[in-house]
Formats: C-alpha cells, structure tokens, sequence
C-alpha cells in the first residue's frame, strides 16, 4: 500500500470521526464522546497530511516549517483554550474562525502563485492538458472572496464581543445597495478572472471581500452576535471546502462541507427563534437595533425579599427556570444548581427552560447547567417546554429579560419569540442586575440587589396551589397571555 493511498484511508476514518462529532455532540449525554471523537479524528488529519507531506518529497527546511507551525498553533490554542472563561467563549470562537478565513486566503495566492502566475509550469501545463485550467480559477478566485469576507468578518465580531470596539451596529447611507453591489462586482470579477486570470484582478477581489466581510458584520449589532457567530461559523466551513477544492484534498471537503451546512442550518434555527429573516442575516442587513420603547409598565408589580421569594419557590409544585446571559456573567450557575437541588429533594418538580439564543451563543446555557452538574433530563428547549407554562406554579427568570419577551412573538424588533413564562400561573422574574423588563412585558418585576443573594423574584398563585407564608400584598395580578 502506497504512503498515498493509506493517507486518503485515513482521510476517510477522520471525516467519519468528524460525522460521529457532530452526532455526538447533538445530545448532553454524548456531547462528551462527540468531543473525543472530533479531537481523535484531527489527530489522525494531522498524521496522514504530514505523512503524505514526507512522501512528496518535501524538503527539510519545508518539514522544520511544518513542524514549527504546528507547535506554535498547538501551544497557542491551548493557552486560549485553557484560559478563557464561558462569558469569553464566543469571541475566542469568532477569533478562530478568522484563522481559518485567513488560511483560505493564503491556500488561494498561494495557488495562483503556483497556476496562474506561472503559466509554463508543470502545474498550469497538467491542469491545461486535463481542461480544467479554468476551473482552477475560478476555485482561487471564489475561495479567496469567502476566506477574506470571513476573516475580516470574524475580526470585527471578535472585537464587539470582547467590547474592543462599540457594539453598535453602523449604519452607512445606502449598506444594502453597498452590499449588493460588491457582490455583482465580485461575479463580474470572477468571470474576467476565468477568462483571463491577472494579478490585479486577485489584488482588487482581495480588497473588495476584506471590505466586505468587515462591513457584513460592523452593521449588525451586538445582541445579534449569537446569530453572527453561527454565521461565520458556516462561512468558514465553505471557506475551508474551497481550500479543499484548490489542494485537491477530500477531507478538507468534507469537513468544510458539514461545517458549512451545519452552521447555515443553525443560523436558520436561530434566525427562526430571533424572528429574523435567514437571508437578511446572511447580507448582514439587520443590524439595527430594536428600539427601546416607552418607559412603561403593563400593570402593578412589588418588589419582593429573598425570604419571601423562596417561600414561594418552597410552596410550588413544579417551578420552571429561564437563565439567560446574565447567568453567565453573574457565575450564578453553581448557586442555581445548588437551589435546584434542594427544591426537587423538597419535592419540587423543577426543569429548565433554554431559548435558542439564550447567552452570547448557541449552547451557552447548556454548558453552564452542565458545568454545575444539572441534570440533562430537566433542561429542555424552548419548543419542549412553552405549552408546559400554564401549570407551572413558579418561573424563575435569570438574567434572560430579552428571550421572555412576549411581543417578540408578534413583534419582529422585540428580537424573539419568547418562552411563554408569562402564561405561567406564577411569572417571576431574578435578576442579578438591575435590568428592566421590555415595555411589553405584563410580567411581575423585581431586582436582586446582589448577584451573591439568592433569586429573587414576585409571582401571582394559580388556583389550588400549595399555600405560601409569603405575604398577600407581595403578589401581582396574572398577567394575560
């Protein structure tokens, strides 16, 4: 068996590895086994491209810069990697997928350097005789258009999530004309390029998708982030499919294909669930931020103690919690985890309630729960859990004010529809900030005065509920659904 031959079968286990990732880490219970097998299947990646690398013939020095390059990425990602909090996540991942927007983009000069730069070469020479020269440039040109717009892209959401720059979405004259426009200048460009590939065409391209990837993301703003990592995400998978194309190399295929598709389809879900158009988000054309409303609350709300809060919790029969980011920056997880445990051995049925785009990103909440060892069972997603809100005695609402919002349901600026915990008996809401509910939500309001304090929160009683001491002056009217 030839070094070749062994290295596409390895190819081929490590994108089924891949596959087995992605199934796996679908599900809290094999999110564990998913992450192995991604990390197996890289490893064995990695050992047949530098197999197949030595048995090309690869000079020395060229296996030195191998060698050198792999141990700087290695070293770097486990710094990152080790020392980032969960709030941090998202901009460490809008950060990676930059190098994988800029990897394309050296994959496509450095492809042009070797075809269409060297005409008389054994490279364009094999390519002509096999007619498929022109393929070749166009697989340079596009590859190098999403690899720039998703680089620069990446940059400009890493810097809004790491707040290195303003969050607020920019908003020139005319962006959705700017926006069509360069994408009718790169199919022009890309069909002079075809019929004659010149440097000066790369060069412009190079400039117009860096501008273009920078300009799709600084229009949007920054509570639409979750969206935009999803969206970079699927960019960066098409990019690497592109590489793959360009090197003629199956698993970079693949793996850029599943990642692509599977960030596009996840964007849709989130799309979805922030009542956002898909194809707005894909042209960056909604970044305008919802506007805030008057300052007016839909019926009475009191403001009640902790004591009084837990009272209530105590006294319910089944109490449903909706965390949001504002858990995630409180460390408010282990705390909450540590009610939950005592409330279910109390005999509570207690579950959790997660919006799509809870937190900065997709997952977020659930790596929390999981990280202070809730139980998977109870933590269910918005679409399983909302018609279970009208026998709920109780709802917690952490830090999650924009996901509960219920003229999100009708409303597209109100962001997303909601969990329905306002058709709850008892909608409560605990904050561990002094945030304040949308103006259309007829919900009770409190505020914690600590994010160290337990949860606070008012709530109304449903009929044939458990009594509570709390007293009768502390509860607010039900709200209508």
């Amino acid at each position: 068996m030839t070094a070749t031959i062994a290295a596409q079968a390895a190819y081929l286990v490590a994108a089924l590895l891949f596959i087995l990732a992605l199934a796996g880490l679908s599900k809290h219970e094999s999110a564990r086994l998913g992450n192995a097998f991604g990390m197996l299947g890289m490893a064995v990646a990695l050992v047949a491209t530098v197999v197949l690398a030595i048995d090309g013939d690869i000079s020395t020095a060229g296996l030195g810069l191998m060698a050198v390059a792999m141990l700087i990425g290695a070293l770097i990602g486990l710094r990152r990697a080790r020392g980032v909090e969960m709030t941090g996540m998202p901009e460490l991942i809008a950060l990676l997928h930059s190098f994988v927007g800029l990897a394309a983009v050296l994959v496509s000069w450095n492809g042009f350097l070797d075809v269409e730069h060297d005409p008389e070469g054994h490279e364009a020479r094999s390519l002509d005789a096999l007619g498929t020269l022109g393929i070749h440039h166009a697989e340079v040109f596009i590859g190098l258009f999403i690899g720039a717009v998703t680089f620069t892209g990446s940059i400009v959401a890493y810097l809004k999530l790491s707040a290195k720059i303003s969050s607020k979405p920019l908003t020139l004259p005319g962006k959705n004309a700017l926006n069509l426009g360069a994408l009718a200048l790169f199919l022009a460009l890309t069909v002079w390029f075809v019929i004659t590939p010149e440097l000066w065409l790369l060069i412009t391209v190079t400039v117009l998708a860096l501008a273009l990837g920078w300009h799709l993301v600084a229009s949007i703003g920054g509570g639409d982030m979750p969206v935009v990592v999803s969206m970079l995400n699927s960019y960066s998978g098409w990019a690497a499919a592109a590489s793959g194309f360009l090197l003629g190399n199956d698993l970079l295929i693949v793996t850029g294909a599943l990642v692509g598709s599977s960030g596009a389809y996840l964007s849709y879900i989130m799309c979805k669930a922030m009542n956002r158009s898909f194809l707005s988000v894909i042209a960056g054309g909604f970044g305008i931020e919802a506007p805030s409303g008057s300052d007016v609350d839909y019926g009475e709300h009191q403001e009640i103690t902790a004591q009084a809060a837990a009272e209530l919790l105590t006294a319910a029969r089944s109490v449903v919690i909706t965390p949001g980011y504002g858990m995630a920056v409180a460390q408010a997880q282990y705390p909450v985890a540590e009610l939950t445990s005592k409330l279910r051995a109390k005999g509570v049925d207690v579950r959790f309630g997660i919006h799509p785009v809870a937190g900065r990103l997709p997952g977020h909440m659930n790596v929390l729960l999981a990280e202070a060892k809730v139980p998977y069972d109870i933590v269910l997603e918005m679409d399983e859990i909302n018609d279970d809100f009208a026998d709920t005695d109780v709802v917690l609402v952490i830090g999650a004010n924009d996901t509960v919002n219920p003229a999100g349901a009708e409303d597209p600026p109100a962001r997303s529809p909601a969990c329905r915990s306002s058709r709850s008996g008892r909608p409560t809401r605990s904050s561990s900030s002094n945030a304040r509910w949308p103006p259309a939500t007829r919900a009770c309001r409190t505020r914690c005065s600590s994010a160290r304090t337990p949860p606070c929160s008012s709530a109304t009683r449903r009929p044939g509920s458990r009594t509570s001491s709390a007293p009768s002056d502390r509860s607010c009217p039900r709200p209508s659904s």
